[in-house]
């Protein structure tokens, strides 16, 4: 296994519809819960990578007030955003700066406070991720978007909306484990296929909710790491990708080839395939993106998505464990926060921290990270010592 560099700490802080704090104490929370034991001296950390999307609360130039509020000055720091995907291309560009021998220890925190604009104004917010001449003007939507690939999913392959559904009841049934999750009430699969219509065909329970929320992810130097800690987990790849902005553009909408594309980079630099991947995060935004992920990760055939799910597969005791922390389903998903989280969540079941939802000898572990209706995907596969 390639030991260059690993995560030595990861934190996050509760997910939930209002926080009650300032930004830079929300980034605060979560670097605190990802240093705590390491004895780590804010002023060793050599470059900080501040992750989050633009527009949801009235701070600009949020990099320079995280980093001085959490003592990293006068290191250099960065801002980064690709909208839902930030916090994961952080952590690449971080593997990136350690890996060239400029940094010893990286910290990337990702943040979203998104309680300070009304739905209807973030949904607008997020409709801009999208193509601002030809798409958003007219109404598209996140939710609009994954609806389109939703329905031509099921017209093509006949994925069902209960397919759909029973994605959810598997992430509620996590999310009721999980403290840190937005939402935590389990539900069943009635529940989920007679919620109200959000756009055709994705119902109320399909979708995830927007929140507060930080995650903080710690990468250090193989000589770093050890000196922190006996338990670092290594970056073995990394994989990037993205897809035409304008969905017509795009030569399907039954898979994200930028997903796709990432899982190879990925695959390749870690030198294994799909089916040594003992747990992974995907990017559940929608019940309809997970069935994607499985497809396009390589854990089912194109079109056999829905399968892993009535199979109960994709549970902590099947062939391949998908979001046993609740996914963004239940966790909810701050923007910019989102990928640490999913980082973290890997990170604990690679150390066996996750009590009941941990999966038995978990080596290997991946994260899918997706920005907007497909438009970037990370990819990032984790092993352990």
């Amino acid at each position: 296994m390639k030991e260059d560099v690993a995560v030595i700490g990861v934190g996050q802080t509760n997910f939930t519809r209002d926080c009650g704090m300032s930004v830079r104490e929300l980034c605060f929370e979560a670097y605190k819960d990802a240093a705590q034991g390491l004895n780590l001296d804010p002023k060793d950390v050599d470059a900080s990578i501040i992750a989050s999307a633009p527009e949801y609360d009235k701070q600009r130039t949020p990099a320079a007030l995280v980093s001085e509020y959490l003592g990293f000055s006068p290191s250099p720091t960065f801002y980064l955003e690709t909208v839902c995907s930030s916090g994961t291309t952080g952590v690449r560009v971080g593997y990136s700066l350690i890996k060239s021998g400029l940094h010893d220890i990286v910290v990337m925190v990702g943040f979203q406070k998104m309680s300070e604009l009304d739905s209807r104004i973030a949904a607008q917010v997020m409709g801009r991720g999208d193509d601002t001449m030809f798409s958003s003007p007219f109404g598209t939507t996140m939710p609009g978007g994954h609806a389109l690939y939703a329905q031509a999913h099921m017209d093509a392959f006949g994925t069902s909306e209960e397919q759909m559904a029973k994605i959810r009841v598997k992430n509620s049934f996590y999310g009721s484990q999980n403290p840190k999750a937005n939402y935590k009430k389990r539900l069943d699969l009635e529940s989920c296929m007679n919620a109200d219509l959000v756009c055709t065909p994705l119902k109320k329970f399909d979708c995830c909710a927007n929140c507060d929320g930080a995650s903080a992810v710690i990468l250090a130097s193989a000589d770093k790491a050890r000196k922190y800690t006996d338990k670092p987990i290594w970056i073995m790849g990394t994989g990037m990708a993205t897809s035409e902005l304008n969905w017509s553009s795009r030569a399907s909408l039954t898979n994200f080839d930028s997903v796709r594309n990432a899982a190879k980079s990925a695959y390749e630099m870690a030198g294994v395939g799909p089916e040594d991947i003992n747990v992974a995060e995907v990017h559940d935004c929608f019940t309809i993106s997970e069935i994607l992920a499985y497809e396009d990760l390589g854990f089912a055939k194109t079109g056999e998505g829905g399968k892993l799910i009535d199979e109960e597969a994709t549970y902590h005791t099947g062939r391949i464990p998908v979001n046993v922390d609740g996914g963004l389903l239940s966790k909810g998903h701050p923007i910019g926060g989102t990928g640490g989280s999913q980082v973290r969540t890997i990170v604990q079941q690679l150390r066996e921290e996750c009590g009941d939802s941990q999966v038995k000898d978990a080596k290997i572990g991946l994260v899918q990270n997706v920005g907007g209706v497909g438009t970037y995907a990370n990819v990032i596969i984790f092993g352990r010592d």
